[in-house]
């Protein structure tokens, strides 16, 4: 019998097609299942938490696989055998045991995302965050984000012809917060739509520009088309930065 567990890992998006296994381009899955299978001598199918977009980042992401091994979550040596292979820009922290049902994207009851904007320019932050050297009213900003409250269907920033079967999510917080020139928003929602932050951030930028007012914000929300809202900003800005479960699916 295999034994089910969560590995805790965090990633730098810059030189990977996203999380998810793509035909002819590198992904942080496919990295990451090769390392598991030829570090634990078995061959390993790797479950994310969700996908995240060529480009973007993760502080925090959780994984599930099934391994014959009993005692990985309490092995210290496989984590740093683990780092040791993976390339730099993959690192993991913890490896927990979890109830056989146990399901990495399923049993997610909300999810963090963080977007970074630098106004001042910064080499260190090229490649973590969007450089925007342009004013923005982040208290009209904010105010656009209570909006966000109001609606559960936000098919109006959700990427073309995505397979799901619903747009629904609920959006728990959402806030922008300036440190200097450093503007850092943060949203958690029991779910995300395929480059729906990138294009909440797009279009609240242009509320902060005041190209659009808060009624077209409700507007473009209330449309239902993705064309009326604006352009998704880069990926390199975005963060997945927590995810959390019931602690009740872990083993004891």
């Amino acid at each position: 019998m295999k034994n089910r567990y969560f590995i805790q890992l965090s990633y730098k998006g810059t030189q990977y097609h996203g999380w998810q296994l793509q035909p002819n381009a590198i992904t942080v899955q496919e990295v990451l299942t090769k390392s598991l299978s030829t570090i634990l001598r078995e061959t390993i199918e790797v479950t994310g938490a969700g996908r995240t977009d060529t480009g973007v980042h993760a502080s925090f992401f959780i994984a599930h696989f099934d391994s014959q091994s009993k005692d990985l979550h309490v092995d210290k040596k496989i984590i740093f055998k683990l780092n040791s292979f993976l390339p730099q820009d993959i690192a993991i922290q913890k490896i927990l045991k979890v109830k056989n049902e146990s399901h990495a994207r399923f049993d997610a009851k909300s999810r963090t995302y963080h977007y970074y904007i630098h106004q001042q320019k910064d080499p260190f932050l090229t490649e973590s965050s969007y450089y925007f050297p342009h004013k923005l009213d982040v208290e009209l900003m904010n105010k656009a984000c209570e909006l966000l409250y109001q609606f559960t269907d936000f098919t109006s920033f959700s990427k073309l012809h995505t397979d799901v079967k619903t747009n629904n999510c609920v959006i728990k917080n959402a806030l922008w917060k300036q440190d200097q020139h450093k503007l850092i928003f943060e949203i958690i929602a029991d779910r995300f739509l395929r480059n729906m932050v990138r294009a909440i951030v797009g279009t609240l930028i242009d509320v902060g520009k005041n190209k659009i007012s808060l009624n077209d914000f409700i507007e473009i929300i209330e449309s239902k088309d993705r064309s009326a809202a604006g352009v998704s900003a880069p990926a390199h800005g975005l963060f997945l930065s927590n995810i959390e479960y019931d602690p009740k699916i872990f083993s004891s």
